[in-house]
């Protein structure tokens, strides 16, 4: 009987270390996903950003006196981002940043397209120079993923634009804890902070706004409140324990017989 008891121990400790697979699968119905346009959100410069803004002209020397130092990353491989960053241009609170000749221009809440014509126009309608090409890029953008990852961190990244999968990816996935229904999204642009609570499990909101990551978004991902740790073993909700529990005693009077 005491062997009995045993097996069926065992039993009930792996049955209660599983996780149902409807939470833990990501776009559980995509295969009902529809193809649809992909629509980017512009993001909109904020302060702190650090930009890259560089001016070229048919007559390379006509621009130089336009570009600061970082502005110049064409005429050398070997600048890296972070050299980037300390010569860039950092947006002021206020949202304004100095460039040479062209003294304050303000930046914030505006897009890159936005940003790039004003500049273009400033230099075209001036008379500074005819036809210049404008290249504007954000040199610190990064993302912050917290809580039930394995590895939790804020992380850099130089695209114009990743998904919240990739910034997931970043961090090496969700552990098995997390809670894969209700991740939470905190987004600050404009001056008003917003949290966003996305469902990874369905596919759904793929073609919201949130699926694209903007700059110094937080990612946070809960443990999943339904389960707690006993002993190492991880124990499901009342109802899964109630059915384990109840398996276990008819399999306890079975073997009485």
């Amino acid at each position: 009987m005491n062997k009995s008891i045993f097996c069926l121990s065992i039993i009930l400790l792996t049955l209660s270390s599983c996780v149902s697979k409807k939470n833990i699968l990501y776009f559980q119905d995509a295969d009902k996903y529809s193809s649809q346009n992909i629509t980017k959100l512009e993001y909109k410069i904020q302060a702190n950003d650090i930009l890259s803004i560089t001016i070229t002209s048919l007559i390379p020397e006509t621009a130089e006196p336009y570009n600061s130092i970082a502005g110049n990353t064409g005429s050398s491989n070997n600048v890296n981002i972070e050299s980037m960053k300390l010569r860039g241009y950092l947006v002021s609170n206020i949202g304004n940043i100095e460039m040479p000749v062209l003294g304050t221009i303000t930046v914030k809440n505006k897009t890159i397209f936005q940003l790039t014509k004003e500049i273009k126009n400033l230099l075209e309608q001036g008379g500074h120079i005819e036809k210049p090409g404008i290249t504007i890029r954000v040199l610190n953008s990064k993302v912050t993923i917290l809580g039930e990852v394995n590895s939790p961190g804020t992380y850099s990244f130089t695209e114009q634009y990743i998904s919240l999968p990739q910034a997931l990816g970043y961090a090496g996935d969700l552990t098995i804890s997390g809670k894969r229904k209700d991740i939470l999204l905190i987004r600050e642009s404009e001056g008003m902070r917003t949290v966003t609570h996305i469902d990874l499990t369905t596919a759904n909101w793929m073609n919201d706004s949130k699926y694209t990551i903007q700059p110094n978004d937080v990612i946070i991902v809960n443990p999943n409140t339904k389960k707690t740790q006993t002993g190492g073993y991880n124990i499901g909700d009342l109802g899964t324990l109630l059915s384990i529990s109840s398996f276990l005693i008819s399999l306890i009077f079975l073997f009485k017989k």
